[in-house]
């Protein structure tokens, strides 16, 4: 039996000013991009698209707004809107956590969109080149979860799991008689960092690594992360949950069924249209 560890949520105090470990996980999650696009960049099947470093930066800056509008308004809309409408100007309190990951992937795509009409780059290329650069930063926005001791796990069914932890209820991570929520649990953030991050990372990064159709690498991102997403919340505790001819199926699963239908239609497309000679959109 493990016992969440409870870090300080706060990395650095300077003065009135306080730096969170989930704030520092996006700056990580933002240098990872610009590392990776750096060497994705030098691939030659990408050296031949004629991507620069000045790209990575500007699409960072697009990319940025992308993720933290779009991924705190998904967090409303999609998980607690009742909660977040009683008190709007907790919306803007981003350093409490709470973002959602498929409203910031809504924010990215358009974000995208947006930089690649002011660009002149044809907006499928661009997906097919961030794809592989976005999975280790949501690893990094997973850690700081666990840090924040947000989204707990299911109770498990088997006690003597070794890395079942007892979870804090997270209104208390600093008091010092904790009150923890009951029952072991999965340590679920930590299971999402390392199958729908790194896992996802190593096979996309592999991928993407030669050259593909167009929207090829960008649909197979989409589908490999809304695969294992909708694995991983059979042991997250749900926001919500529902039932679908009769099996139960949660909030974040509901939301990756479109992910996976839809990036797999683009798979097949993307090769077909490889196979059959068009031009490319």
């Amino acid at each position: 039996m493990l016992i969440h560890p409870m870090p300080d949520p706060i990395a650095l105090q300077l003065g009135p000013v306080a730096i969170h470990w989930y704030g520092l996980m996006y700056v990580l999650a933002f240098a990872l991009f610009i590392t990776l696009g750096r060497v994705r960049i030098k691939q030659p099947h990408i050296a031949a698209q004629r991507w620069r470093k000045e790209d990575l930066d500007d699409m960072l800056f697009y990319g940025m707004l992308g993720v933290i509008i779009g991924g705190r308004m998904g967090e409303v809309l999609f998980y607690e809107p009742v909660k977040y409408f009683s008190d709007p100007i907790e919306i803007l309190k981003v350093w409490h956590g709470g973002m959602s990951f498929h409203g910031g992937f809504l924010g990215v795509l358009v974000a995208m969109a947006l930089w690649a009409r002011k660009s002149g780059r044809n907006l499928l290329d661009v997906y097919d080149f961030i794809a592989p650069l976005v999975p280790l930063g949501y690893a990094a926005g997973r850690l700081g979860n666990f840090i924040n001791a947000e989204l707990p796990g299911r109770v498990v069914t088997d006690q003597s799991l070794p890395w079942a932890m007892l979870w804090p209820n997270n209104a208390y991570p600093l008091h010092p008689n904790p009150v923890f929520l009951e029952g072991l649990r999965h340590p679920s953030p930590i299971y999402q960092l390392l199958i729908d991050g790194l896992l996802v990372f190593v096979i996309l990064w592999l991928f993407s690594r030669k050259e593909r159709p167009r929207l090829a690498v960008g649909a197979m991102y989409t589908l490999l992360y809304g695969c294992a997403r909708f694995f991983t919340e059979y042991f997250r505790t749900p926001d919500w949950e529902t039932t679908v001819l009769g099996m139960p199926i949660t909030s974040g699963q509901v939301l990756s069924l479109p992910m996976i239908v839809g990036a797999a239609a683009m798979l097949v497309w993307a090769y077909k249209v490889k196979q059959k000679g068009r031009a490319p959109i």
